[in-house]
Order: C-alpha cells, then sequence, then structure tokens
C-alpha cells in the first residue's frame, strides 16, 4: 500500500518527477524508461509519426537547428530510442514535446486529449508526493509520540508483582 502513496519507481527506486514519462500497472506508478526518465511515451511518438513527420518538430537551443523527426531519432545497439541534435547531441525530447503538445496539425480534439492525459499524469504524481509528505509526517509525530512514552516509562518507578 505504500507504494502507492509514494512517487518512487519501484523498478530504480529513484523519485519521479511530475515531468517524467510513467506508466502505471496495478496502482503503482513507475518509470517507463528508467535510464530515461523523459522518454516520450509510445502515445507520443505515434502521433508525431502520424501528425508531424512532414515539418520540423525540434528545435536546438545550442546550435539554433531545425529538425525534422526523422532527423533526431536513433536507437543504439541496446535498442534505446533517443532524440539528439545531429549537430551537438543535445537531448531534444522536451523541445518535441513541446512542439508536439502545441503543433496546428494535430486535430483540436487529438491535441486536448493528449494535453489532458499528460496533465493528468503530472497531477498523479504530483498527488503521489503529497500523500508521501502527508505520510511522513504522520510517521514523524507516531516515532515522536512512541519515543515520548518510552522516555516517561522509563521515568516511573518499576512496580514488582509479588
Amino acid at each position: 500500500m505504500a507504494e502507492q502513496q509514494t512517487a518512487t519507481c519501484p523498478e530504480c527506486s529513484r523519485t519521479i518527477s511530475p515531468e517524467d514519462t510513467i506508466i502505471f500497472r496495478f496502482g503503482i506508478v513507475g518509470h517507463l524508461d528508467c535510464r530515461r526518465p523523459r522518454v516520450l511515451s509510445a502515445e507520443e511518438r505515434t502521433l508525431l509519426a502520424i501528425y508531424c513527420r512532414d515539418h520540423p518538430v525540434a528545435e536546438c537551443v545550442r546550435c539554433r537547428g531545425k529538425f525534422r523527426l526523422r532527423e533526431v531519432v536513433s536507437i543504439d545497439q541496446f535498442g534505446i530510442r533517443s532524440h539528439g541534435c545531429p549537430w551537438c547531441h543535445t537531448d531534444l525530447t522536451d523541445s518535441i514535446r513541446a512542439h508536439l503538445y502545441g503543433c496546428a496539425m494535430l486535430p483540436a480534439e487529438v491535441r486536448h486529449r493528449a494535453q489532458a492525459a499528460r496533465e493528468a499524469a503530472r497531477r498523479l504524481v504530483k498527488k503521489s508526493h503529497e500523500l508521501s509528505d502527508a505520510a511522513d509526517v504522520l510517521l514523524r509525530e507516531a516515532e515522536t509520540a512512541l519515543h515520548a512514552l518510552r522516555g516517561t516509562m522509563r521515568q516511573l518507578p518499576i512496580r514488582r508483582v509479588g
């Protein structure tokens, strides 16, 4: 039950940020990819492939290049997909995601639902943090009360049964 109330990935034990891409199974939230917590989701990649394949989807802030999806996607020998600038290798995931959620080529209903899904995931992670923080406060209160009880018990005279 505690795993449902924390924003910690059960696979990598790292804290889940509201900006991370998450999965949830059996009431437990985790990273989609623990090695790269902010990776694009399958739904985001699908929308990009359908609606954004013929126009630039990313801009590199370092070298000012503008790129189409096929120019920034690479897959390494382990099958790990990344989205980096072909010139300076800066991660372009955030730029691609910003483009996707503002792209005029997506039908309004699709864009709205994609934004709603992303925001729901963020709210889930934030609420998990709040629940975790509240549980930590209650745990500290319980520990303090137990410590006070034990201190009081040590101060009382020992009563012998006889």
